[in-house]
Order: C-alpha cells, then structure tokens, then sequence
C-alpha cells in the first residue's frame, strides 16, 4: 500500500501558479474536502470534471498541477474515511500570520463551495450540523487585525483552525458518502 501524503504546500503553489490556476492549495483542499464531506461519491474521476469546471472554465489541468489535486484527493479520502477523527489541512507556513489566516478562510471558503458542488441538500441538517455549518460561515470572515497582539492572535487561530476541523469531521458524519456495507454490495457473476 503506497503512503499517501498531502504535498508541500509551497511546492503545489508553485505547480498551480505555473499553470495559471487560479486556485491555490489550501482552496482546492477546501473544495475537495467539501465535496467529499458533502456526500459526493468517490467512484471515478467525475470529481475532476466538477473541479476543472469551477477553477478552469471546464478546461482540464496541466498534468503537475493535475497530480497535485490527485495527492490531495486521495489523501482526503484517506483522513475522511479513517477512524482516526484527524484531518490535516493544507495550508502555508505560519511565518507569515497574514496570509496563514487568509489561507484558513480561503480554505473555508471552498470547503463551503465544495458542499454546494457536491449537491448537498442542507434543509435536513441535524442540528449539531447547522451549528457547525454556521461556525464555519462565520469563520470565512476571518482576518487578523494588524494593531492586535499577533502572537495573541496566533493562538488564537490555531484553536479555530481546530474548530475548523472538528466542524468538517461534524458535517462529515452527517453528510458524506458512507460506506457500503458488505450486504449493499452488488456481487456480479
């Protein structure tokens, strides 16, 4: 079994930007773990169609840039799926505060996206799942204020970073795709 690993973010980045994405890698994590905790199958390559359409104009990625979002597919699949309730997000180094809190957002932001690209029917919601919904939404406003205490204001985003992920696994369990048990599987002959 291969390890599957998230890429260095920087590394993507530079991948994306060479292919004149507009997207970076905390932004397309977001929307491919959006669509994956929004219930959207895992079977083929049809998330590949959905993610060029809304980053590319339905154009396809440059074969770099492509594998980049097939590493990071795969391992969100990999956290989703586990026991382990860990969900490691793809973000840049947290020397630069700024753009650290800007990458939370963006990658709130896309999740959010991604939910509604996975055609996520939110009027069913559990209410743990609005709530963390609506935490999320209001985490996408996100900013760090220049004049605050900043090492204050790492703290503090590192524990919504946490909440951030205890809100995705949440919205997981309620609207991502199970697994088919051994009896829902069709046996072919």
């Amino acid at each position: 079994m291969t390890d599957i690993r998230l890429p260095d973010y920087h590394q993507a980045l530079v991948e994306m930007t060479s292919a004149s994405l507009s997207v970076t890698p905390a932004e397309l994590q977001g929307i491919l773990v959006g669509m994956l905790s929004g219930g959207f199958t895992q079977d083929g390559d049809s998330w590949k169609t959905i993610l060029f359409d809304y980053t590319n104009d339905g154009m396809g990625w440059p074969v770099n840039a492509s594998q980049v979002a097939e590493a990071v597919y795969a391992h969100a699949i990999k956290q989703l799926s586990g026991a382990s309730m860990e969900l490691t997000l793809l973000l840049p180094d947290e020397d630069d505060l700024f753009n650290y809190a800007d990458a939370v957002s963006d990658w709130v932001n896309h999740f959010i996206s991604g939910l509604g690209l996975a055609g996520s029917n939110l009027s069913k919601l559990s209410d743990e799942t609005k709530e963390a919904l609506a935490d999320l939404e209001e985490i996408s406003k996100l900013g760090i204020d220049e004049d605050d205490d900043l090492p204050e204001q790492a703290l503090l985003l590192e524990q919504v970073i946490e909440h951030v992920k205890v809100c995705v696994l949440t919205i997981h369990a309620d609207l991502g795709a199970k697994p088919q048990t051994s009896s829902e599987k069709k046996i072919l002959h």
